[in-house]
């Protein structure tokens, strides 16, 4: 094995559909028109010396080493930012250029360590390979004038001379090191949006700094990695690197975190890996990361992962380590006596998120075809089942409709209910990019996010309306665009049926949905709401992006349904630059949900209830299934509290900490004789559980994942599993332990099987990934190449339906024992309930969750920032540390639930979506009072915890 190279092009490619025909040193080649001369040559093989250009960044021309020469022009150009021309004679190694490139280098060398064979960047430094390239051999200067070198000349101290900066856990900062290409302040400018980085002094004083007296650490910098990925030298590097060495052979991935899916590629030495690259081939991210994904990995080795199968009799004793036989029987004598004692419906299972599609699609097919019912669910349940529902209901398909290139193509952008700054970092980065371009952003939030204002982007328009009032707003932005006559008629009578428009038109032109109206229960000024919605109907190419903020509401799928009536009436779907977009909070949610993990679904969105596609699947499995639809998630828990519901499968979910009212979750689970928790810690859940099977890290398995634009990407085993087998391998152990014994040697076996059994994936394999690199669903013989874009000529249910979104409050009401509603969220360091990146160094950043107030809230409570404030709701109540700040407004309060000992889902409540049980997590109303410090309860069920952890000794050998 090798490393996975790509070619650095210089500069980026031109998008032009004109071509250029030009000759470069004799040979003749056509290019797209705005092509740089630079790039034009690496196209035909010919490498131009170059230190300040990448095809990642646009051309700077500030290193002139790449010069080159030109018939019938003087000088001698920068072939970065000189654009091909037509009949242009280009020359790019002469006598000249030679001597001219000796001399540059000369000068970066003369101030440069000469330290290269215990560089932590031999062998792979631009710097050094330039130097090769140009001939150097020697610096005519020499090396003994003022530098930035050496702490010290003659004995005396270098006033020059700067200190490594090594506060940031991941990467150095060495200045000594540093060639002032401004590669890494572009990269952060350009690339990731944060404009953290600069140059501070002039001239020879000249360095990248992170801020006035600022480390990394301390400074605005987030850690993306893109200021190291473009360093061409080792003034930025990963600590990894320096401590292990460089990475000798590379695999190309899958991110296991947020819905982006980005491509990296795991470079490793042996089977340590050393660092994680963003894949520029990657069509989700093209080429960026977030600190997440490049380098929240260390968790796959952490000391608290489990490596071992454990059984327990009771939640009371500790576990004891078995062999994977002894476990794996022992779980399936429980449920068959389970099953035998109370009935086959007295046990179901939970897929994974988190894991691959071929994974997710086994335990469901564990559930249905072993344990004889559709008792399945998963974590989509909690965070966008009402996506599924409303845009099901309303364009015929459970996904979001275009692909992420097409933000570059938007002229206004409305974000509703989401912060991707924070949860989809990598997106909002192209966003921000698309903003500074001069495309404008409606958000409508009852927080001020970083995407209302931040480094050089501001939204034209925040709706900072009162949480639980989404519908009446979405609803108003309809009233305006339908009354001032903005809709789209041609598109209408196009796609969707005239009549049910015109009926859906009478709706929201009643004067109760008038900005006027809305503004009395939103908050949200009425003129605000106006401009809102005039600028979407007539800004151009509109597109919507939504988050959690939409689905965890009582009327989530009510939201979603009336942003569908939002895009339909202005025309904005079928297209790039337009659309309706899901923000996926899990890496692989929404193949969790297409792979057929609700109890009444199965694969590609089709009814349990149906007999085609029933028996389709009875044929292929070899079983009869039930037609009846299973429990959900919170059926389950009812039942089990009721008695009725005994055992159940978790693969790779935390419900007793990511679901709502943490009191009735752990009585459920504490129900339950048999608790099956497949993970890679000991986590919230496993603290009722009686059967532990640990997991395995995506580094560690085959598969695939499917992001939020519908991408199928190829996740790769770059090491052998720690704890000796894939899951799905532990699936199939589990199936044919219960008796239904499934055969495949590979995960690409169980791909095949999925493409058979489901429309949308019918021509997807793995060869056809690997040749590809992703695709699209739906895949098939009417789309074979994938479908970027959903809708193009006509919705999938045929006509696009209008559907009435009548506003309901919810019934989480404030009053005087509870004033003050609670919303929650997500922070960039930290990744869903914390599993992962709490076991990482991002913990630097956000080491707990703390209670967001505003300063009159919290001045009217004498409550001080940082202060313990106790949290209480009609649920439960919790503590947690105060941060007090403008982003909420009066009568709001924020926090995270990133950190098990918060406890943030103790406060919130059982009401949920009326369609799809999606948690309300986003409106609570709570009380705020002052605390000494955890509560009573934190106390006593973090002892709990410590005493579930526990894991007898080892027996003696004989």
């Amino acid at each position: 094995m090798s490393l996975v190279h790509e070619i650095d092009y210089g500069t980026p490619r031109s998008k032009s559909e004109k071509m250029i025909e030009l000759t470069i040193d004799g040979q003749t080649i056509a290019v797209p028109e705005g092509t740089s001369i630079m790039r034009a040559a690496m196209e035909m093989g010919t490498q131009i010396p170059k230190l300040c250009a990448t095809d990642m960044l646009d051309a700077y021309g500030s290193c002139r080493l790449c010069l080159v020469e030109i018939e019938g022009r003087p000088g001698t150009p920068a072939s970065c930012t000189t654009p091909v021309m037509p009949g242009m004679v280009v020359k790019t190694q002469t006598q000249r250029l030679q001597q001219l490139r000796k001399g540059v280098m000369e000068l970066y060398i003369s101030d440069h360590p000469l330290d290269c064979l215990t560089c932590s960047a031999n062998g792979d430094c631009e710097l050094q390979d330039m130097a090769g390239a140009v001939g150097l051999r020697d610096v005519r200067y020499g090396y003994d004038g003022e530098n930035h070198v050496f702490p010290k000349q003659d004995g005396v101290a270098n006033e020059n001379w700067l200190a490594k900066d090594e506060s940031n856990p991941y990467f150095t900062y060495d200045p000594s090191k540093c060639i002032v290409c401004m590669r890494c302040v572009r990269a952060c400018e350009d690339v990731q949006g944060t404009f953290a980085l600069t140059i501070s002094g002039r001239g020879f004083e000249s360095r990248v700094s992170a801020g006035m007296n600022e480390s990394f650490l301390g400074s605005e910098c987030v850690s993306c990695g893109a200021c190291v990925q473009a360093c061409p030298t080792a003034t930025l590097n990963e600590k990894k690197v320096i401590e292990v060495g460089a990475p000798e052979h590379s695999v190309v991935t899958t991110c296991a975190y947020c819905g982006v899916g980005c491509a990296f590629k795991a470079e490793m030495r042996g089977e340590e890996l050393i660092r994680m690259v963003p894949y520029k081939d990657g069509e989700a991210n093209r080429g960026h990361s977030c600190v997440k994904g490049r380098f929240a990995w260390g968790y796959a080795t952490h000391r608290e992962r489990i490596l071992n199968p454990m059984i327990r009799s009771s939640i009371h004793e500790p576990w004891r380590e078995v062999s994977w036989d002894e476990a794996i029987n022992y779980a399936a004598s429980e449920f068959k006596r389970i099953q035998g004692q109370y009935g086959k419906n007295s046990v179901g299972g939970i897929t994974s998120s988190r894991c691959t599609n071929e994974e997710t699609f086994l335990v469901q097919k564990l559930i249905r075809a072993a344990f004889g019912n559709n008792n399945v669910d998963t974590c989509a349940r909690v965070c966008h089942s009402p996506t599924g529902y409303g845009l099901g209901q309303t364009y015929g398909t459970s996904a979001g409709t275009q692909n992420f290139d097409s933000v570059e193509e938007t002229d206004v952008a409305l974000i509703i209910g989401a912060n991707p700054a924070s949860a989809h970092p990598v997106f909002a980065s192209r966003l921000k990019k698309r903003l500074r371009q001069g495309a404008k952003l409606i958000v409508i939030d009852p927080r001020r996010t970083e995407m209302v204002k931040s480094a050089h982007i501001e939204a034209a328009q925040h709706l900072a309306l009162l949480p639980g009032t989404n519908v009446a707003v979405v609803t108003s932005l309809a009233h305006v665009i339908v009354t001032e006559g903005l809709y789209n008629e041609a598109f209408i009578r196009e796609r969707c049926n005239w009549e049910e428009f015109q009926h859906w038109a009478e709706f929201v032109a009643d004067q109760r949905h008038s900005p006027e109206e809305v503004s009395k229960v939103s908050g949200v000024p009425a003129q605000t709401i106006r401009d809102a919605a005039r600028l979407y109907a007539t800004g151009g190419n509109a597109s919507i992006y939504y988050g959690l903020g939409v689905t965890e509401h009582s009327q989530g799928s009510t939201t979603v349904m009336a942003i569908a009536n939002l895009a339909m009436c202005t025309g904005n779907l079928g297209r790039p630059g337009v659309g309706v977009n899901p923000l996926r909070g899990q890496n692989n949610v929404q193949g969790a949900c297409d792979m057929g993990s609700f109890p009444h679904e199965l694969a590609g969105y089709r009814h349990i209830s149906l007999d085609e596609p029933r028996q389709l699947f009875e044929m292929d499995w070899g079983v009869s299934l039930d037609k009846e639809p299973g429990l959900r998630i919170p059926n389950m828990l009812d039942a089990a509290v009721d008695g009725t519901f005994k055992g159940i499968y978790i693969q790779g979910e935390d419900i007793l900490q990511s679901d709502p009212d943490t009191k009735h979750v752990s009585a459920g689970l504490e129900a339950m004789e048999c608790v099956v928790v497949q993970d890679l810690f000991l986590n919230e859940t496993a603290r009722f559980a009686h059967v532990f099977l640990p997991g395995s890290t995506f580094l560690e398995k085959d598969g695939t994942f499917t992001n939020a634009e519908r991408r199928i990407q190829r996740v790769r085993k770059v090491m052998s599993p720690k704890n000796g087998y894939g899951d799905w391998e532990i699936t199939l152990m589990l199936s044919k332990a219960l008796g239904y014994e499934m055969q495949y040697d590979h995960p690409s076996q169980i791909m095949d099987e999925i493409a058979r059994l489901t429309p949308g994936f019918a021509n997807v394999s793995y060869e056809m990934l690997d040749e590809r690199g992703s695709v699209q669903w739906p895949c098939n013989d009417k789309a074979p190449e994938g479908s970027p874009i959903m809708h193009v000529n006509g919705f999938v249910r045929g006509k696009g339906k209008f559907i009435i979104t009548e506003y309901v409050a919810t019934d989480e009401r404030t009053g005087p024992r509870f004033p003050l509603l609670l919303t929650t969220g997500r922070i960039l360091s930290q990744y869903n309930v914390g599993a992962q990146t709490r076991r990482t160094e991002n913990s630097m950043w956000h080491a707990e969750d703390v209670l967001e107030i505003h300063p009159h809230d919290a001045e009217q409570r004498g409550v001080r920032d940082g202060d313990w404030i106790k949290l209480r709701s009609r649920a439960g109540e919790t503590t947690l540390r105060a941060q007090i700040t403008d982003r909420v407004s009066p009568g709001v309060v924020y926090t995270t639930f990133h950190h098990p000992d918060t406890q943030a889902n103790v406060i919130t409540t059982d009401f949920s979506d009326w369609a799809t049980n999606c948690p309300e997590y986003k409106v609570t109303a709570v009380q705020v009072t002052p605390s000494n410090g955890p509560s009573d309860w934190q106390r006593e069920y973090e002892e709990f915890s410590r005493q579930s952890r526990r894991i007898a000794p080892m027996e003696a050998a004989e």
